[in-house]
């Protein structure tokens, strides 16, 4: 009889519960009446708690269109793991009490970087780890793609697509901010298909001279409106030359409530535009997983039991080259997966006049 776990861990996205379903329905194909799968509660915190459950064969029907995760999630910084808090409690020990307590021959973990490192951390005390790439912001080491980068994209365009309207008819200038913390991938495809302008990530430190010169040359053009899509962790280039401490710093007495206020008020001033800021938030991680992602989960999850009937543990389903295969853990825990400057959407990008703000 398999014992297998499944947590889903960190923010949630879209794509979760078709990846949950296509590990859960493959392992049923499998092994037949002989698995038995547990759903561990809200991430990271239920291992450590111990709260889990045993999960019905009808758990897994009817999620394929549903956004979210049935099993809960949490934040449970990896930083503060090996940490006993003032609870007295040694997470680490607490997690592999857990599993032992199941009696799992496996664990699935679903995440982005954080979880990953908790992952690899749980691997090398000896647990047998699975682990599935979710983030929007694609910024997984190992893998080109993670499920829910596609369903968040579509939101972006939409926001930017609807954008477009009102900026014309009012001769605006509309600054839009999209989710990437330290990567800019989800900002840089939403500003492409969505025909932005202006497209500021972390990876390019943006001059704001620069972004109102490029907006004073469109108004010279008889172009009245111009659309500004900001990463949430774009940098300027003077806080690029800043060190870590300086940057906290600066960034924790910054008057503004987030990096897109700023920039549209720097432009404001330097132009005398009317300037308008919209932040979609949260909704982008929100809604039914794209078409794109229920398919790219369902083959995660389908390989991710494929692995748990090998016994080859310790490894991350990924994609490369249009290729779901199996990345060591070591390999991907604790890297960051950046844009490129030289990134062909990068230069496509440029090629058709938008401009990165350098």
């Amino acid at each position: 009889m398999k014992r297998v776990g499944l947590l889903t861990s960190g923010g949630d996205c879209q794509g979760l519960n078709p990846a949950i379903r296509g590990v859960a329905k493959a392992l049923y194909d499998t092994f037949g009446k002989d698995v038995l799968i547990f759903g561990i509660k809200d991430g990271y915190r239920g291992l450590i708690d111990g709260e889990y459950e045993l999960l019905k064969k009808s758990a897994f029907s009817g999620i394929l269109t549903m956004g979210g995760t049935i099993l809960g999630t949490s934040r449970q910084p990896f930083k503060q793991m090996k940490v006993i808090g003032e609870d007295g409690v040694d997470k680490v020990k607490a997690m592999k009490k857990t599993y032992d307590e199941i009696g799992l021959d496996c664990l699935v973990i679903l995440g982005g970087n954080g979880t990953h490192k908790t992952a690899n951390l749980l691997s090398e005390e000896g647990l047998n780890i699975v682990t599935l790439p979710k983030t929007i912001d694609n910024d997984l080491w190992g893998t080109d793609i993670t499920f829910g980068f596609y369903s968040a994209l579509d939101v972006a365009t939409e926001v930017i697509d609807r954008l477009h309207t009102t900026a014309t008819s009012h001769g605006r200038i509309f600054v839009v901010e999209i989710m990437g913390h330290k990567a800019g991938w989800l900002n840089l495809y939403a500003g492409l298909a969505g025909g932005a302008d202006i497209i500021l990530i972390p990876e390019i430190p943006y001059s704001i001279d620069k972004i109102t010169e490029v907006i004073d040359k469109r108004t010279r053009d008889g172009k009245l409106f111009s659309i500004v899509a900001v990463a949430e962790g774009a940098i300027s280039l003077e806080e690029s030359k800043m060190s870590k401490k300086e940057f906290k710093a600066a960034r924790a007495a910054m008057t503004h409530s987030s990096i897109a206020y700023r920039v549209a008020d720097d432009i404001a001033k330097v132009t005398g535009h009317d300037v308008r800021v919209t932040v979609p938030g949260h909704i982008q991680r929100g809604g039914s997983p794209s078409a794109y992602d229920r398919v790219l989960s369902t083959m995660f999850g389908t390989k991710a039991a494929e692995l748990i009937r090998d016994e080859k543990y310790g490894y991350m389903v990924g994609m490369k080259n249009n290729e779901v295969v199996p990345v060591p853990l070591s390999e991907v825990a604790g890297k960051l997966k950046c844009v490129p400057e030289d990134s062909q959407v990068i230069l496509s990008a440029k090629s058709i006049g938008i401009s990165f703000g350098n």
